[in-house]
């Protein structure tokens, strides 16, 4: 099952600085890898965070969103600087996906950046 998941930072803060967003999405993506999810695609802007990945069968998406949110949140707090004010959401929105609509919606997710800067976040998803 390939999914996308959507989480944002506390309060939707806008602390996700070009300088800190290649690791912390390294980060996301390594800790979805090391739960056995493939096809990883992360990306996001200041204020948020998406993840596209094949969930493993035996996986729960919970556990493994849990999982990514909290290593990287652990690194931003000692690795990145923001020394314990770093948060992400409680919560996090989750969309499945067939494996036909894969290549558009991680193509989305890669061009985050670009999407929020246009203004075309509202209809870049429509297949």
């Amino acid at each position: 099952m390939f999914v996308h998941v959507v989480w944002g930072t506390w309060d939707r803060q806008p602390l996700i600085g070009d300088d800190v967003a290649p690791r912390l999405w390294a980060a996301v993506a390594a800790s979805l890898a090391q739960a056995g999810c493939n096809e990883i695609v992360v990306g996001g802007v200041a204020d948020h965070v998406h993840a596209v990945f094949g969930l493993p069968a035996e996986a729960s998406l919970a556990s493994v969103v849990q999982r990514a949110k909290g290593s990287s949140s652990h690194l931003a707090n000692r690795e990145l600087g923001f020394d314990g004010a770093f948060r992400w959401q409680g919560g996090y929105g989750a969309f499945g996906l067939s494996s036909r609509g894969l290549p558009a919606v991680a193509s989305y997710v890669r061009s985050q950046r670009e999407h929020h800067a246009t203004g075309t976040t509202e209809h870049a998803l429509e297949l």
